[in-house]
């Protein structure tokens, strides 16, 4: 569990979301260590087909729904961004880029206009291509610096020293602005 967040950005309530893809529980660990200091809403995105429990298994499913550019039908979506100015995106990096279920997520909503805040945890391959991406996606939003966490069973982006760096993170964002 990430130590509790320093401060609170003074940010709209209402105004923020933040929305992940996890699989192992390490970028919802993030995630929620986001929510915290900046505030708003959060929501968690779920394929509607489960993923195997074995790692290679799934990253092998994930590499074939890559390849296929398949868009899988979500379990779990947001109704409606529409009141969110900006939207922190997390997921786990799979084959350099994001699970193909935050695909499916960002094409279904309009982000023209907001600020898209992308971060992941990975195991070596920081954003990959996931920021050029997101820029294709959503290409009427502004995209905001992305954070890289190492997952792993570690759990590095659990620790504490995650938890300071994504502090400092989002202090850096400068988001007090953001509507």
């Amino acid at each position: 569990m990430l130590p509790r967040a320093a401060r609170a950005l003074p940010l709209e309530p209402g105004k923020v979301l933040t929305v992940y893809y996890s699989r192992t529980g390490n970028t919802r660990a993030v995630a929620e260590h986001i929510r915290e200091l900046a505030g708003g809403d959060l929501a968690e995105i779920k394929a509607a087909h489960a993923y195997p429990e074995d790692y290679r298994a799934t990253t092998d499913q994930a590499k074939r729904e890559l390849e296929a550019n398949l868009r899988p039908a979500l379990a779990s979506d947001v109704a409606d961004i529409g009141p969110y100015g900006t939207v922190f995106v997390g997921f786990p990096n799979w084959w350099g880029t994001m699970p193909m279920a935050m695909f499916a997520f960002l094409e279904r909503h309009d982000f023209s206009g907001k600020t898209i805040v992308p971060f992941c945890t990975h195991e070596g391959s920081a954003l990959g291509r996931s920021i050029a991406d997101i820029r294709a996606l959503c290409p009427k939003s502004t995209i905001g610096q992305g954070l890289a966490l190492r997952g792993g069973s570690g759990g590095y982006a659990r620790g504490a020293a995650a938890g300071r760096e994504i502090d400092a993170w989002v202090r850096g964002l400068n988001l007090a602005s953001a509507g």
